[in-house]
């Protein structure tokens, strides 16, 4: 079944982080827009990240300073408009004297600390590593080492927030729902979709085409627009590990491996450390990319060399990777490809197709800005910058204090083991209250499918963040795969598929 023509003003391909910053951003400037994404938000590499929202401390060696510094502003920013999803970290880098110069280092840091106006978080701090505790776990060769500030961010979570406010703002979200042809009509695009789920087909003519397709973006103008464009993105594979965390405290480790790449060693749901990432050429299909054996054993060489604790093959409870789709600068070597956004603006057939090369999480929201600048002469009645200083669904805590809300919360449900209270918190911030939906005990959740998991959630992500299978929920909304055993999860997923597929479809 086919409905008929819809007229619209923006139609934005990809549900990652760029289409969906671009979505929030068109919508709250009075433009009707759809979002479409032919697999679940945030599927592809916008879940697969380092999750980290940083300034990108290595790329100072490659002269990138503009970028660091857009990035180093952008992280004050995203920290205010979202503390539930988004927190500092501090990072402790033990030097290597085989590696980078320690001056180099610390003029390096000196940088980091100054370039982006930093204003919430903590400098840079020298560490005797033979006395401070940061230095407990590691090697007793490393003496020196240093502790600078950046930040955490859940990036699938990220995502859908910014799906989640471009809906409230009018915006139409469309998920397993791929873009199957769209062609210039005169002074429009007639763009054709269909749900993979239930086959139904829709058309809309929109006055503006948005590819944010990230590693499809280059097969989107050729085999879906019918264009081309000079610029091209560059393919480039990232993996991680997940094993047991292994030291004390909040910190995170960022270490310095022989081949001049920096390995993170993050804090990760609790009891858990998330360790990469590698960054090697890949030339093959974006949905088909998986960490293989090599990189996971390059990922615990490089945290052996600097912990008395060694990793085994046997300690990685899970990995993943990701595809990340850098603007091709022609840089031969992947750690030296550019980590900045390129945009294409193709007018040359009537109605405009912008098209988004390369871009990484931080910068998400000034991209998604820019990129309707660049739009200003299509709609000159479109509304002034707003993102800058707005919160994402969740963020709306007093002056971002995430303690003081968390605290608030543990009064406010008294009956909510801590345990929950911090995952209800640190997911969905503000909205608790409509997870919670009135509940004044456990058992008025619903069904209990074990650790942090209860039906009211999956209800409320199947009902305002368009879940619509098992895995939605428990490995991008939330992290719940890692603290549910097989039995548990087939369980869960045996209740989704009769209790709320059918409710969906």
């Amino acid at each position: 079944m086919t409905q008929g023509h819809e007229m619209i003003d923006l139609f934005v391909i990809g549900g990652g982080i760029n289409g969906a910053g671009v979505a929030r951003d068109a919508a709250g400037r009075g433009l009707s827009v759809v979002l479409c994404e032919k697999d679940d938000l945030a599927q592809g590499t916008s879940s697969r990240s380092g999750k980290l929202v940083h300034g990108g401390l290595r790329y100072l060696e490659y002269y990138e300073f503009r970028l660091v510094r857009e990035a180093l502003i952008e992280r004050e920013v995203l920290l205010a408009a979202a503390p539930h999803i988004i927190w500092p970290m501090r990072f402790v880098l033990p030097h290597s004297p085989d590696d980078r110069p320690a001056w180099l280092v610390r003029l390096g840091l000196f940088l980091y600390d100054n370039l982006g106006g930093r204003k919430k978080l903590p400098g840079t701090r020298t560490l005797d590593l033979r006395r401070d505790p940061e230095g407990a776990p590691l090697l007793d060769k490393y003496h020196k080492g240093f502790e600078y500030s950046d930040c955490w961010v859940d990036d699938a979570r990220l995502v859908v927030l910014n799906a989640v406010d471009a809906a409230e703002r009018g915006a139409t979200v469309l998920t397993r729902t791929a873009c199957v042809s769209a062609r210039r009509e005169g002074d429009a695009w007639s763009v054709t979709t269909r749900d993979t789920v239930t086959g139904e087909e829709r058309q809309f003519r929109a006055r503006c085409l948005v590819n944010c397709a990230g590693p499809w973006v280059s097969d989107f103008i050729t085999r879906v627009a019918g264009s081309n464009s000079a610029r091209n993105v560059r393919l480039v594979k990232g993996s991680h590990i997940i094993v047991p965390k292994w030291w004390a405290g909040t910190n995170a480790y960022l270490v310095q491996n022989h081949d001049k790449r920096v390995i993170f060693i993050n804090p990760y749901e609790g009891d858990m450390a998330l360790i990469g990432t590698t960054d090697i050429a890949y030339d093959g299909r974006a949905e088909d990319v998986t960490a293989d054996e090599s990189e996971i054993d390059y990922l615990l060489a490089a945290v052996n060399r600097y912990f008395k604790e060694k990793l085994r093959r046997s300690d990685v409870i899970h990995s993943f990777s990701g595809v990340r789709p850098l603007f091709d600068d022609g840089q031969g070597n992947p750690s030296a490809v550019t980590r900045d956004y390129v945009f294409d603006l193709d007018q040359t057939g009537g109605a405009p197709l912008l098209n988004v090369f390369g871009g990484k999480i931080t910068t998400f929201r000034e991209l998604a800005e820019r990129g309707m600048h660049r739009l200003t002469e299509v709609f000159p009645q479109m509304g002034s910058d707003w993102t800058e200083t707005a919160t994402l669904p969740g963020g709306e805590i007093a002056n971002a204090d995430y303690e003081s809300f968390a605290n608030l919360q543990r009064e406010l449900h008294p009956w909510m083991p801590r345990a929950l209270v911090q995952h209800y918190g640190r997911l969905y911030g503000a909205r608790t209250k409509d997870v919670v939906a009135g509940a004044m005990t456990l058992s008025g959740l619903g069904r209990h499918f074990g650790g942090q998991l209860y039906e009211a959630e999956a209800r409320y992500l199947v009902a305002k963040e368009w879940a619509r299978r098992p895995e939605d929920i428990l490995t991008r909304r939330t992290k719940h795969y890692l603290h549910l055993t097989r039995d548990q999860q087939a369980a869960f997923a045996a209740w989704f598929d009769d209790t709320l597929a059918p409710e969906i479809a």
